[in-house]
């Protein structure tokens, strides 16, 4: 397009469209490149979250494989493997607890580079690991100590009709189920955090 001015030689050649119309598709094409690519500080906290969730999973699975069951198997007597086993739950219910909450205050970081179901079930499942792993130790586990407590004598001594020693391995039932929540929360999420690292 041209625009003449007095005779056929004199013209202005018009120029590109460069108005707010323009602006805004430039900005708009900048905002869906940042939402798709996560920056470099996106992706290390993406891959510190899937280390952490990585190392409580395989904690967890290698003490419910071989810690538990050789602690059962190797020492002397049941007092001493059930205090070895307790010990090591300890350590893993708060390890699980406190992960969870530091992955879950990650979310967030993330959430341009997710969709939103996809967040929503990231969240739900560390919201699961987190949960699971906090009422094992300070629910399930307080009230078993307590229980030990009131034995007052190593379990194996106890009938295994007494209330006490009923209630006990009642508790042990939902501590198992509740490390089994935590873990298989754990791997859902694990798989969730792999797939926005890459």
């Amino acid at each position: 397009m041209s625009t003449k001015l007095g005779g056929d030689k004199d013209f202005i050649p018009a120029l590109p469209d460069t108005g707010a119309g323009a602006l805004t598709n430039t900005e708009s094409r900048l905002r869906l490149r940042d939402y798709s690519r996560p920056t470099l500080a996106q992706r290390v906290l993406h891959s510190l979250r899937l280390l952490l969730v990585a190392v409580w999973l395989g904690a967890a699975v290698f003490f419910s494989a071989a810690v538990a069951p050789s602690a059962f198997a190797v020492l002397p007597s049941r007092e001493l493997a059930g205090a070895l086993v307790a010990r090591t739950l300890t350590i893993l219910n708060v390890g699980g607890a406190a992960f969870g909450l530091l992955l879950l205050a990650g979310v967030v970081v993330g959430r341009r580079s997710a969709r939103l179901p996809a967040l929503l079930l990231e969240a739900l499942s560390l919201a699961a690991m987190t949960g699971a792993a906090f009422v094992g130790r300070f629910v399930i586990a307080a009230r078993m100590s307590s229980l030990r407590a009131q034995m007052g004598k190593p379990i194996e001594e106890v009938a295994a009709g007494d209330p006490l020693r009923v209630a006990f391995d009642a508790l042990h039932g939902q501590s198992v189920t509740a490390m089994s929540i935590a873990m298989a929360a754990a791997a859902v999420a694990l798989f969730l955090v792999a797939r926005r690292t890459k």
